[in-house]
């Protein structure tokens, strides 16, 4: 799991102070940081003529390391300094071995470069940057490659300090991404990220005990998470038992919930039907759903009914969340989503002991207020305040648990931004739940799934074209059985 972990900038921090302590030269590391960007930089580009643009510490100090070995293989390279590095420290350190041109920090020299290398500061940066600073990385046309994150973006939030960070054509950033990486918009202005390994031991994140990952499969006990396995021995009511209380307005949002469940491996789904009616048409679908007239009261004596989906067309009203505290009363797994977070709308306690919630950002703002631009925290706030694992969904998906667990998923496209997606969402989460998984572990492995299944349905297409949420189900399949031993 720690693979998977995410840093913030002060944990990086503390993890380069665990490395010293242990004897790991905080020069060598720099010398490491620093090849790692020159070898990125000579795989991605063709030799032209560079500017480094160099901070006074460390992430300036890499990027003096880069300039010499970017020289050494006959690369024209310049260094612009925007100040000289603290006598006595590593930085200065390497900053005495480079040997070749020193510019001024300004236009000129960045209209000449082919490729400037942003060496200014790192993610630990705290302050919007200067406004002349700004304004001379807003005028860099060529491609630029930043060393850690683009100078002024927010290593923990994906937000630019000031509202400006420049846009990179690459990023190399070393020993374990950090949030700003994968959030929103930090994710679009790295660009490509490459993680370089510069000898820090792993063992450095046993007293960091990191708390945000990046969402992905793996093997058991080395991944986020891993699916359940079917046996020999399993059958239907082993697989578990997933009960979906219908709508009469929206049934089609429940028959996307219920195929999604389906399809995620439960062994039953039964959609509870408000009506004769509504459940004639539930009954026309797919044969192998099942179909009830029966209050969710009466449903809820049966207690192989493991997992409750409420929420996708379910009108926003008082019935619904008494539904809803039912099912938990009666100790099920809850799914949260559509009308169900709605009708909670500035009452979060309402929605307490359900499993997963999974609000998009509107019905977050509706229930918690606007999450602001420090979205970690605001997941993390809801998910300890009603003790259910929250999913804030968009782009960039963060799955919150209420013990400050969070994983944030960059494997969907925006092709995913359609009606009925998210209740298709809601149907894998359910359909995982009770099967067994962990709340937490049940979303991240949905969340995950959901966009693998999207890229799949595009069919290689550019991840930007029309999909319908229909087109999802058939692929939930593929991807799970692409994650599971033959």
């Amino acid at each position: 799991m720690m693979d998977h972990a995410l840093l913030t900038p002060s944990e990086m921090a503390e993890a380069d102070r665990a490395a010293a302590a242990a004897g790991h030269s905080g020069l060598a590391l720099m010398r490491a940081a620093g090849r790692a960007v020159a070898q990125a930089v000579r795989r991605r580009f063709r030799p032209c003529r560079v500017l480094v643009l160099a901070g006074p510490g460390n992430n300036g100090g890499d990027g003096y390391v880069a300039a010499r070995l970017l020289e050494q293989a006959g690369w024209p390279v310049a260094v612009a300094p925007l100040a000289p590095p603290r006598p006595g420290s590593d930085a200065a350190a390497v900053a005495a071995e480079w040997r070749g041109p020193v510019v001024p920090l300004g236009t000129a020299e960045t209209g000449r470069a082919g490729l400037v290398i942003d060496a200014l500061f790192g993610a630990g940066l705290a302050r919007p940057l200067a406004p002349e600073l700004a304004a001379l990385l807003r005028g860099v046309a060529a491609p630029l490659v930043a060393v850690d994150v683009p100078s002024g973006l927010d290593g923990a939030t994906g937000q630019p300090l000031g509202g400006f960070a420049p846009r990179a054509a690459l990023t190399v950033t070393f020993f374990r991404r950090k949030p700003g990486h994968l959030l929103l918009p930090g994710r679009e202005l790295c660009g490509p990220v490459e993680l370089a390994q510069i000898g820090l031991p792993g063992s450095v994140l046993d007293g960091i005990r990191p708390r945000a990952f990046h969402n992905a499969p793996g093997p058991a006990g080395e991944g986020l998470w891993a699916l359940p396995r079917r046996g020999a021995e399993s059958h239907k009511f082993s697989l578990g038992h997933v009960t979906l209380v219908a709508g009469a307005e929206m049934p089609g949002a429940a028959r996307l919930a219920a195929g999604a469940a389906r399809r995620a491996g439960a062994g039953l789904v039964t959609v509870a039907a408000p009506d004769a009616a509504t459940a004639a048409l539930f009954r026309a679908g797919e044969p192998g759903l099942l179909v009830s007239e029966a209050p969710p009261a009466a449903l809820l004596e049966d207690g192989r009914r493991n997992a409750w989906l409420l929420g996708p067309g379910l009108p926003a009203g008082p019935e619904t969340l008494a539904v809803l505290r039912q099912a938990v009363e009666a100790g099920r797994a809850v799914v949260a989503d559509g009308g169900a977070l709605t009708a909670a709308a500035g009452r979060p306690a309402a929605l307490r002991g359900a499993a997963v919630l999974t609000p998009h950002a509107g019905e977050f703002a509706r229930v918690f207020g606007a999450p602001g631009p420090d979205r970690l925290a605001a997941a993390r706030a809801a998910a300890a305040l009603t003790g259910a694992v929250t999913v804030l969904k968009g782009a960039d998906s963060i799955v919150a648990a209420p013990d400050g667990r969070v994983a944030i998923n960059d494997h969907a496209p925006p092709a995913l931004a359609t009606a009925g997606s998210g209740d298709v969402l809601a149907g894998l989460v359910a359909g995982l739940l009770a099967q067994g998984m962990a709340p937490f572990e049940a979303a991240c492995a949905a969340v995950w799934l959901h966009g693998d299944a999207a890229f799949r349905a595009l069919g290689g297409a550019s991840p930007q074209a029309p999909l319908v949420a229909e087109e999802l189900l058939p692929e939930i399949r593929v991807s799970i059985a692409s994650l599971l031993p033959f």
